[in-house]
């Protein structure tokens, strides 16, 4: 069974034992997660989210993106603008998902 929840202003399709990258939640390595902004479940779709599903993940590690360089440059003006970025992120393992309640045991 698969969920598509959404997180970081992002959708993300989810099964269980998915182990993916998301914008930056608060945690430690081993924590748990749940997710209710479940918009999908099987063939269950919310509106906008469904009733009584979440999803369950575990912290695996906090880590940061590749860096990003931002440069800038004028021509004939001997200006130059040089900036980088690390997108901090969460590496999650989704352990479980709970379906809707009419629906747990179906799927």
């Amino acid at each position: 069974m698969f969920a598509v929840i959404k997180t970081g202003g992002k959708q993300y399709r989810v099964s269980a034992d998915d182990v993916f990258e998301v914008e930056r939640l608060a945690g430690e390595a081993g924590d748990s997660l749940t997710f209710a902004e479940v918009l999908m479940v099987g063939s269950t779709i919310g509106a906008p989210f469904v009733s009584g599903a979440s999803v369950i993940a575990e912290i695996v590690e906090q880590t940061r993106g590749p860096k990003v360089i931002s440069f800038k440059k004028r021509r004939r003006q001997n200006s130059k603008r040089s900036r980088g970025h690390r997108q901090d992120l969460t590496r999650i393992r989704i352990t479980e998902i709970r379906g809707a309640s009419n629906e747990s045991k179906s799927a």
